[in-house]
């Protein structure tokens, strides 16, 4: 969820029990920004993922609990072996949270580069770091898997910007409607030639880095090579 969906979420739950009781982890400020080495060091899973199903508690359409079920497509950091489906646990509403869109029926799931970290509480369960947990990816026309630019969810130190090329994207994600960004980030997209309108007054994101240029930026002291590690469990 975006940090503006977050906000308004917490201004419109202010005057309730639960708001009142919700824990101090759920106000503790954002942790300062960080490289995408730094974030694959502190997980134990860094992988790209497909969002399979959600099940979440909702307030006022917005997640507040609950478990994702994600399809691992590409492993690039493993502690220990994974099967092809992870299961990634969040609660509350707080910086870094960790909520994907379920997708709707007939639709295929969000893909994502996720960092996450063992639950130490509950096995074969996964949580995000305190920065956050995704990065989105989209499909490009020639197939391939590129990272969304401008990326959201994570304050990177990296220069990303250097990475970033026009792409082609065969991917529905790529395209979002006027109500989904607010007119200052529509704006400073447009600005940037990072986005365009199209014909059907929706827009188009224009830009991607390619997770072969963007695979190095996670440091390979902080790639996982063994294959008894790699290979997807029963």
């Amino acid at each position: 969820m975006s940090t503006r969906a977050t906000a308004w979420l917490l201004a419109a739950l202010a005057s309730t029990t639960w708001a009142q009781t919700d824990s101090t982890d759920d106000a503790a400020e954002a942790p300062p920004p960080a490289s995408l080495a730094e974030l694959a060091s502190q997980s134990d899973l860094v992988a790209v993922v497909q969002v399979a199903d959600t099940d979440y508690v909702y307030a006022r359409g917005f997640p507040t609990g609950g478990t994702a079920f994600l399809r691992v497509l590409i492993r690039w950091r493993l502690t220990h072996p994974v099967g092809d489906l992870v299961r990634v646990y969040d609660e509350g509403l707080h910086e870094g949270e960790c909520y994907f869109q379920n997708p709707d029926v007939g639709e295929e799931g969000r893909r994502h580069l996720l960092f996450v970290r063992d639950n130490p509480d509950v096995d074969n369960q996964f949580l995000g770091l305190p920065h956050g947990c995704s990065l989105e990816v989209l499909v490009t026309a020639d197939n391939g898997y590129a990272l969304r630019y401008p990326p959201s969810n994570f304050e990177l130190t990296n220069d990303l910007a250097a990475l970033a090329r026009p792409l082609q994207f065969a991917d529905p994600y790529a395209v979002v409607d006027d109500d989904e960004l607010t007119i200052a980030e529509r704006d400073a997209l447009l600005e940037g030639g990072w986005l365009v309108q199209q014909d059907d007054g929706r827009y188009r994101f224009t830009h991607g880095i390619p997770l072969g240029d963007l695979r190095p930026l996670l440091g390979e002291e902080n790639l996982t090579h063994d294959r008894t590690l790699l290979r997807p469990t029963e």
